[in-house]
């Protein structure tokens, strides 16, 4: 039985023997638990076949083993996406994410074929089987739409993690290609029946069918299912009646409803799985809220009018407003002490004043390094209390890991093999020619990097341990991606749930590198994507198979980035391109002051000037109300939180307008997938005009998004609570000075 069996038989027995009514479902059920095929030795001489008694009507197709790469079964599947590049790096996911895959499934001749996604957890298990759908015949591409797992809000430090721990991991999805019998023989038995042409024979061969269909275990049939196949097949024998009635007991609503949900598979034939690595909640789904803890608090002393730094301790009002404004990530820049030799002044300049605090990535004095609170913010204990306290409120804390260091640095006396020795004996700063960094050593990996790397695991799990469960790795891009994967993967060995977001803006190959290693998201040039047809084409690729393995968020600004857009479009413009990142990939984040509209470039460059990396803000919160800003932030993560299902790397569709200032998107996510039994769809249109309203059509294609068009769609805008009706194609107006946006869900 099983393989071994069906590959002993010669092909003239394969074709000739009698075969039981379950032929196809032993097989497919090794197959289902993902265990190796047992292996025969092939040899080229020809067995001498038994002589066996006439097959009564059709053999079924018989179930090929395949016993080496690249061998075919029974029915070919060709040409899965995604798929692994060089089987080595499997596309990543968050649990419970929708993907979407296709393939090539095909047999020879007339004859139909049927595909189905089988779904296997960590352990091998199957969860899910879902068919597939033929959507361009001419070139046998099969799709299908799934998710591995159930979406999860749950925290690494929440005890119901050690659930969510279990389902994280490698999945595999298999696609199974097979001959679609029920479908061949309904094709061929309604021409027949209608010609009155070997009517007898064609319904005869049905009932075989069906009743083969009825018994076997592949099909995973409830008892009903069986009795409406048998009486089926009974009614076809029936020749008291006419032709087209024994037909009808076969070709109906509720015998096409198991066709579609527990179809007969013959001649099962799965490719390789291909794998995924299922990542933790958050891994993609994630809003980020970035401040400056010596910010945070920070006074002016009104006697003398100098500036009160804010500490850790103070930092606690930016974690109770980043939870009033619905973000869950706190993302806060190096806290450890910095140097004093060549600080940095305001805006960059190469002198510091008596009171400049210098730049916090100007990393290492006397107090420390990496691994040491600035006493200036507290003690790690004050850290540990920062990180509590964000947990008590459901936020995860990032925090900013930049492997550069000081020339005060403990590690310059320490270890000074690690860094770059000029020809005259003297370590060379960093350098960006013609951009200079004096304040900055950087690390040389040539000469001992695997003391390096030991040296960060060590401090990375410190941290760790400390409550952070997430890194900013400031230019992963200028260090050897090698040492990451090292890293990440000796660190998240111990600790799974940490994540990494790279800061690197570069060429795509190093960018795909280092999610291959191990970087769950990414920063990208989002910022500089302003233009209608530079966004639609940046959604697709930030959407589309890339984000199988580049996970990108969306900033608007960052301490490094002030674009001539947001200069130049006020708070219309913020508005904008928080609308545009919150809900144009599943990550965005937000640098705080972005509710003050802060905007004013520093001459020359794309960056704010007084720059908080050289300089403390005193930053005066009660003017916030007065843009709207934060309360628009803390609507878009609501909207997040609210239609979470519709937030993926792979379901962004762009919906046509006429007028080059309104870009309209879509995300959508199938009843079955959404957890609620409902389809969940987002429909976003911005005027990208910060100065002047826009007019335009919108095309809706209502079948892609399962809606009825005789009925159309009654659409919701989540940011005013209007309501709207859509057809196929829609009027908007948007003006900076009322409506910037709509985003919208289907009410009904």
């Amino acid at each position: 039985m099983g393989r071994m069996a069906e590959s002993e038989k010669s092909a003239e027995e394969r074709s000739n023997s009698t075969t039981s009514t379950d032929q196809a479902s032993a097989p497919a059920t090794k197959t289902s638990e993902a265990k190796k095929p047992t292996r025969t030795r092939r040899t080229t001489t020809r067995r001498t076949a038994k002589k066996a008694e006439p097959q009564i009507g059709e053999a079924p197709a018989p179930v090929i083993p395949v016993d080496a790469p690249g061998q075919f079964g029974r029915v070919n599947v060709m040409d899965i996406t995604p798929a692994a590049e060089n089987g080595v790096y499997p596309a990543r996911v968050e649990l419970g994410e929708m993907f979407h895959m296709t393939a090539q499934v095909f047999i020879e001749g007339r004859t139909k074929v049927g595909a189905t996604a089988v779904v296997r957890g960590p352990r091998g298990k199957e969860m899910a089987r879902v068919p597939m759908t033929c959507t361009n015949p001419g070139l046998d591409r099969w799709e299908v739409t799934l998710a591995c797992g159930e979406r999860s809000d749950v925290k690494p430090w929440q005890p119901e993690f050690a659930e969510v721990k279990k389902q994280l991991g490698e999945w595999t999805v298999t696609i199974e290609g097979w001959e679609d019998i029920y479908a061949s023989w309904l094709h061929d038995a309604q021409i027949k029946v209608k010609v009155n042409d070997d009517v007898e024979n064609a319904l005869a061969s049905g009932a075989q069918m069906l009743a083969r269909w009825a018994d076997a275990k592949d099909s995973k049939l409830n008892a009903a299912q069986k009795k409406t196949l048998r009486e089926a097949a009974k009614v076809m024998t029936d020749r008291t009646l006419e032709p087209a009635e024994r037909l009808a007991a076969a070709d109906n609503a509720e015998i096409e409803a198991l066709h579609g949900s527990n179809p007969l598979r013959d001649g099962i034939s799965p490719s390789t799985p291909q794998r995924f690595k299922v990542e933790r909640p958050g891994a993609s789904f994630a809003a980020w809220y970035q401040f400056f803890p010596r910010s945070e608090g920070a006074t002016r002393d009104p006697e003398t009018g100098r500036i009160v730094p804010g500490t850790l301790a103070t930092s606690m009002a930016g974690l109770e407003r980043a939870k009033a404004e619905g973000f869950d990530i706190v993302y806060l820049p190096p806290i450890f002490p910095i140097g004093v030799t060549n600080r940095k002044g305001r805006n960059n300049s190469l002198i510091a004043g008596p009171d400049d605090p210098g730049s916090p990535f100007g990393i290492g004095s006397e107090l420390g390094g990496h691994d040491t609170v600035d006493p200036l913010l507290g003690t790690m204990d004050d850290f540990k209390a920062l990180t509590a306290r964000a947990h008590e409120l459901g936020l995860e804390i990032s925090l900013d890991f930049a492997l550069q260091c000081s020339p005060d640095h403990p590690w310059v006396k320490q270890h000074p093999n690690w860094f770059r020795v000029k020809p005259d004996g003297t370590i060379a700063f960093a350098e960006n020619p013609p951009k200079k960094y004096q304040d900055i050593y950087p690390i040389d990996f040539n000469a001992d990097m695997e003391g390096i790397e030991k040296e960060v695991e060590r401090i990375l799990n410190l941290w760790i341990e400390a409550g952070v469960t997430i890194f900013r790795i400031d230019n992963p891009h200028t260090k050897p991606v090698r040492f990451w994967q090292d890293v990440i993967t000796a660190v998240t060995k111990k600790h799974p749930e940490v994540l990494f977001l790279a800061e690197a803006f570069t060429r795509p190959g190093m960018m795909r590198a280092l999610s291959y290693v191990g970087f769950t998201q990414s920063h990208c040039y989002f910022p500089w994507r302003n233009t209608k047809e530079e966004l639609e084409e940046f959604l697709l690729e930030t959407n589309g198979d890339g984000g199988f393995w580049q996970h990108n968020t969306f900033w608007p600004t960052t301490p490094d980035i002030l674009t001539a857009y947001l200069r130049d479009n006020g708070i219309a413009g913020h508005a904008v391109r928080a609308v545009l990142a919150a809900m144009g990939s599943p990550s965005w984040g937000i640098y705080n002051g972005y509710e003050l509209i802060e905007n004013v470039q520093r001459p020359g460059f794309e960056e704010q000037i007084d720059n908080e990396k050289y300089e403390i803000k005193v930053r005066d919160w009660d003017e916030a109300d007065k843009y709207g800003i934060g309360t628009l932030l803390a609507s878009l993560n609501r909207i997040r939180r609210e239609h979470a299902s519709a937030f993926g790397y792979h379901n962004v569709t762009i919906l046509p307008t006429t007028d080059p200032s309104i870009i309209a998107f879509a995300r959508h996510t199938p009843a079955e997938l959404t957890g609620t039994g409902k389809d969940e769809t987002i429909i976003v249109v911005v005027n990208l005009d910060g100065h002047n309203a826009h007019q335009a059509g919108v095309h809706f294609e209502m079948t892609d998004y399962g809606i009825d068009p005789k009925h159309g769609a009654v659409l919701r805008d989540e940011l005013t609570g209007r309501e709207f009706t859509w057809g196929w194609d829609n009027f908007v107006s948007l003006a900076p000075w009322a409506d910037v946006a709509h985003v919208f869900t289907v009410v009904r």
